[in-house]
Parts: structure tokens; sequence; C-alpha cells
């Protein structure tokens, strides 16, 4: 059987003939136009409009998604702008931070792809200029200086699936994004990610998401406008208080992105795709979206194969430095989670994932530009997604694995 998966902006063409193949059609939806969403959002919002909660005085902090997330921040900051203007609030009184976390600092060029109009007013969040605001679960909530001291906090983004969260976008967009490392480390830790209600598309009753809204509550996130996405295009936008926002589009995402598994796989060809193929630690979401969700689609011992760019190697950022220095520094995946169960710095979050699944089934890395790298850690590397299949292998192809709900 032919298929395609995503690598970087294009696909590769897979031919698997002696093998049983079955592709994880997702029911999908229609796609809307972005900013016809956004602004019918706006105009009916979760709580009171902005133009309400706004003053013309204002001096604003909209903190929107890096370049690790595709989401059409600078269509929503647009929208936010009107509502902002509409307000009296100038220009000059808004700063757009780039929530970060401990992701590198994006650079001019991706800026301006991103915020068009708007990027003369962003700035990269640094996670050692912070203020401690107050504490949630005996925590220290750090924020980015000048979010901290903003009077109106705005954030923008895409609620999707989320491996800690159940679905990314509101609060942990400021939380996370524009936080410092104590909050980080601790919603990371292998305390919180070790919990069975921490967890792939669960929101009610996931402590890392209660934790967050606590912590946006506390540093008074005003409002929030983020998307959420189809297997092709957005779904629908939601505007306003923010965890009201996440629930609401969760709905919409569980209803066009849930797979119903059936049985266990030999192996699973998992999709990921620009912007997170260019590095290994965007990456292994392929791998771990598959063996840690609901549905667990992959025989014990089985392998997961995901096709990737790897044009940034492991990644740039403090988060990326410490996954590698782990998965590169460990003998087998067996011993790295043990001794990451004793404790580890915020950003090796997303090893201890990774080895959490490579202890059930082995990972593929194919058609990359790095193939040392992924041997490096822990990983298979293989020229082809056909050289990493087993012939007479029982298939699952999941084309798009961080936004697909495997129950």
């Amino acid at each position: 059987m032919t298929f395609e998966v995503p690598r970087g902006d294009g696909y590769v063409e897979v031919d698997l003939p002696d093998c049983d193949v079955t592709i994880a059609e997702l029911p999908g939806g229609e796609p809307v136009d972005v900013r016809e969403a956004a602004e019918a959002a706006v105009a009916d919002p979760h709580g009171p409009p902005l133009v309400e909660r706004a003053n013309a005085d204002d001096e604003v902090a909209i903190v929107v998604t890096d370049v690790t997330r595709d989401a059409p921040d600078g269509i929503l900051v647009d929208v936010l702008f009107e509502e902002l203007e509409a307000a009296g609030v100038d220009r000059e009184q808004v700063t757009i931070v780039l929530g970060l976390g401990l992701h590198r600092p994006m650079d001019e060029a991706e800026i301006e792809a991103e915020l068009d109009e708007y990027a003369d007013l962003a700035e990269n969040h640094d996670p050692d200029d912070t203020v401690t605001l107050g504490e949630v679960d005996d925590v220290p909530i750090e924020i980015y200086r000048p979010v901290a001291e903003a009077d109106l906090v705005l954030t923008t983004g895409q609620s999707e699936p989320h491996q800690y969260a159940g679905f990314s976008g509101g609060a942990k967009t400021v939380i996370i994004g524009a936080g410092g490392e104590s909050f980080i480390k601790y919603t990371h830790g292998p305390d919180m990610l070790g919990q069975e209600s921490v967890k792939l598309g669960k929101i009610d009753g996931n402590p890392f998401r209660e934790a967050v809204e606590e912590a946006g509550e506390l540093v008074g996130l005003d409002f929030c406008l983020n998307v959420t996405p189809g297997p092709d295009g957005f779904l629908d936008a939601a505007a306003g208080d923010s965890g009201a926002v996440v629930r609401d589009l969760a709905e919409t995402a569980r209803e066009a992105l849930a797979f119903e598994v059936d049985g266990e796989y030999d192996a699973v060809v998992s999709g990921v795709g620009a912007p997170k193929d260019a590095q290994l630690y965007q990456t292994t979401r392929g791998i771990t979206y598959v063996v840690l969700s609901d549905g667990a689609p992959v025989k014990e011992g089985g392998r997961v194969v995901v096709p990737a760019v790897l044009d940034e190697g492991y990644g740039a950022g403090r988060g990326e430095e410490r996954f590698y220095e782990w998965l590169s520094g460990a003998e087998d995946a067996e011993s790295c989670y043990q001794a990451m169960l004793e404790g580890y710095e915020p950003g090796a979050q997303r090893g201890f994932v990774t080895v959490r699944s490579l202890r059930h089934a082995d990972a593929y890395v194919t058609n990359s530009e790095d193939p040392d790298l992924v041997e490096e850690c822990l990983m298979h590397a293989e020229e082809t997604v056909e050289d990493a299949i087993e012939p007479g292998s029982d298939v699952l192809v999941v084309p798009k694995a961080p936004k697909t709900l495997l129950v």
C-alpha cells in the first residue's frame, strides 16, 4: 500500500506492499477563515468583551507562541489590535512577547514572518528576567518582567492536543511561554508527569492544567484568543476567559481529531512535519504522542517510525540542550528513565517522556539530515520509512500525530 507522511513542508511517499496498513483517518471538519472566526469569537467572548476590559492608558502585553508552533498569531494579534484601538489604546502602549519557554530565541526573519506589521513591537521572552508574583502549590510564579508589569495581559495561540496540559493554549502560553524556570520545573518534573491524569486530551482533573490555570488567575491574564487546528486548516476560534476558551475549543478538537484504535500494531508510522520536525526535541512528539496515548496502539517491543528533517539538530534552546545531554549521555532507555525519576532540570522533560516511551517500543527516525544524532540519542536512524519496517508487519499510519487523539 502506498501513502504519504509529512516531512518538513512536504511529504514522503511510502510503499509497504508486504504489510497490512491501516490509515488513521480523522473525522475532521470544514476549515474556517481564521480572521473571520477570530473576529466572531472576539465579538462573542467568554466573559466581558475586550473593549470593556481595556482602558485607554493601559500598558499592554500580548504573549504569542514561538516558532515551534504553527498558530496564526499574526492574524490573531491584528484582530486584538482592532479591539484595543476601539478602547483608545495606542500602538506604542503594546509589547508583543514571544513565549519561548526554554526554547531558543526567534530571529528577525522568523519574527517578521509570524507578526508582519507588528514585528517591531515584539521581543523574545527571557526566563532569567522575571518578577515573582506569588505562589501556586508552594512554587513561585515567575513571569517575564514586561508581562508582569503590564496593566493588561492578552494571549494568542492555538488549543491543540498536548502531552501534559491535555490541550495547549490558554494560560499555558503565558505561564510557561513567558515564565521562569521554577514553575516550568515543577509542572514538567517527574512527579507531575508521572501522574495518570496528566495526559494528552485530558483537561478536567488534570493537575498540570489546573496548576497552569490557577497561575494564570494569579498573574491576571485578562483575555485569550485561540484557534484549534483540524487535519487540514483551522476549525474554530474562541476568545475571552482563558479556561473557558480552552474547554470550548477542546470540544471541537475531540470531535475532529479522535481516532479509535482497534487492537495493537507491530509498527506505527507517525507524521510530525514542519515546524516541529526541524529538531529532534520536537520530533519526539511523534513517538510519545503515540506510545503514551489512551489508544496505546504499539505492541510492546514494537516500533514507532517518524520521518523528520532535523536541519536544526536537537534544537538550540536551553531545554533542548538539557534534553540532548540526558539522552546522548545514557546507555539505554531504562537506566536513563530511572535516573530521571530522581529529578531533572526544566526542559529535559521531553527526554523523560521519550525514554518512558522507549521502554515500551523502539523509535526510528527516517529521512533525516542528521542520522548520527538520532543514533546518539537512543533511537535508530534509517534512510527511508520502508527501511525501518519489517516485511509482513501490521502497520498503523498516523499522518499528523501532534493533531491526533488516539483513543
